[in-house]
């Protein structure tokens, strides 16, 4: 019999029912990694020309019995999150891809400086899409071919945010999974206020990888000149 995840509450089904539609949206045979331990559950996906890895949290009812590492598909994932009774049935394991083997450290994060607030990384991913747009809008239709269409959006999406290392196809993929939406009101105000405490989106480094973290979740690349990327890692469990 499949093992059954009991979340915190119904919001926390929720939202990981919303974080697994989104990979489904971009990619039907997504798979996810899941690690589970003491009183949270890691799911781990790559969406498809992101080029990065999104991490989404989830709070457990109570502590797993025995710790929980293994690959699964994204949709028969989502197909047993039971929003209402907030649980869900672990599928299966899958043989995944690559890069399910190639997850960021645990530890050792450290924030870095120069990146700007919410609204200045929304309104900076809004305006690479809106060039993209009118860039794309403007070839020539002989031009209008899927090689130079990636090449544009290679060159925007490349870009760094603010003083910082992190491209700005990481921000397009936080936005893109719902990572970057307004804080509400069930987050502690702890998160936003208190003295000495994180940012509610802040910048992370750890060797030779970058997180971009919110209170929804993060995203992960790692950092340029490292390696570039994430096909050229080599497998590692974590």
């Amino acid at each position: 019999m499949n093992e059954q995840l009991h979340f915190a509450d119904s919001g926390e089904a929720a939202d990981l029912a919303a974080f697994l539609g989104r990979l489904v949206h971009y990619d039907r045979a997504a798979a996810v990694r899941l690690q589970a331990g003491g009183g949270a559950l890691a799911v781990f996906g790559r969406p498809p020309s992101f080029e990065v890895l999104a991490i989404r949290t989830v709070r457990l009812a109570a502590p797993v019995a025995s710790p929980l590492d293994l690959t699964v598909s994204a949709g028969e994932l989502l197909e047993s999150v039971d929003e209402a009774e907030a649980r869900a049935t672990v599928p299966g394991a899958v043989t995944g891809p690559p890069w399910t083997g190639v997850l960021p450290p645990r530890g050792g994060w450290q924030q870095l400086p120069g990146l700007p607030g919410p609204e200045a990384i929304r309104a900076a991913v809004a305006g690479a899409v809106a060039e993209f747009r009118a860039r794309d809008e403007a070839l020539p239709p002989q031009h209008r071919t899927r090689s130079e269409r990636d090449r544009i959006g290679r060159e925007i999406w490349s870009r760094t945010l603010g003083d910082t290392e992190l491209p700005l196809r990481a921000a397009h993929a936080a936005q893109s999974l719902g990572f970057l939406r307004p804080i509400r009101s069930t987050v502690p105000a702890a998160t936003t206020a208190a003295p000495g405490a994180p940012e509610p989106v802040a910048l992370l480094a750890s060797g030779s990888w970058l997180r971009l973290r919110t209170p929804y979740g993060s995203v992960a690349t790692r950092r340029p000149g490292r390696n570039g990327g994430l096909g050229a890692l080599q497998v590692r469990p974590v």
